[in-house]
């Protein structure tokens, strides 16, 4: 089963709600690796002794792993903290999350300054590149479980847009003009 994607409408009610365009505008997993955002599908049943999840972390340096329950009863400042996540930014780094349990959205911009909206579910797993302008939320469900990964520490830092000099977002802007060479796998 593959990830959902979507153009978003430019609606300013709940962020927690899908946000289709009426009529509804999906975008395609090529599409998604266009921008240089990677995905896969894993049983997250088991997550512990998986070793497709293995694989890719072997075959692309992710040593150090962490769990995150988001939720209001695990989160101190619970909307204050989902309001920095839905803060337009981008990282130095990938950003790396595998859904466990609950559901949420990630929002990525395509070349066209447009918002798509990406449905993350169980056993989604996907890797936003360095300097790709995102954000993320939890849907109306209020809940969800990420495996987050990382290449060495983890790293938080967030840049908020615009950040159209920092080295990442140039590096990135330089590959979407060359359009990524990345294979996405979905399963």
């Amino acid at each position: 089963m593959a990830i959902e994607a979507w153009f978003m409408d430019e609606s300013n009610e709940d962020q927690r709600l899908p946000h289709h365009r009426h009529p509804k505008e999906f975008v395609s997993l090529d599409h998604l690796a266009e921008l240089g955002v990677l995905y896969w599908h894993l049983n997250p049943d088991n997550y512990e002794n998986d070793e497709e999840l293995r694989k890719i972390r072997e075959a692309r340096g992710y040593n150090y792993m962490d769990l995150l329950d988001l939720c209001p009863e695990k989160v101190a400042n619970y909307e204050e903290k989902l309001k920095n996540f839905y803060t337009e930014h981008i990282h130095a780094d990938e950003e790396i999350r595998y859904c466990l349990e609950g559901s949420g959205y990630f929002d990525v911009r395509d070349k066209n300054d447009r918002w798509i909206r990406i449905g993350l579910k169980p056993g989604d797993l996907i890797v936003l590149p360095a300097g790709i302008y995102h954000r993320f939320t939890l849907d109306t469900s209020n809940y969800v479980k990420l495996m987050r990964l990382f290449v060495g520490e983890p790293v938080w830092t967030a840049y908020n847009r615009p950040q159209e000099n920092h080295p990442a977002r140039k590096q990135y802007v330089k590959g979407v003009a060359e359009k990524f060479s990345v294979a996405v796998e979905a399963h």
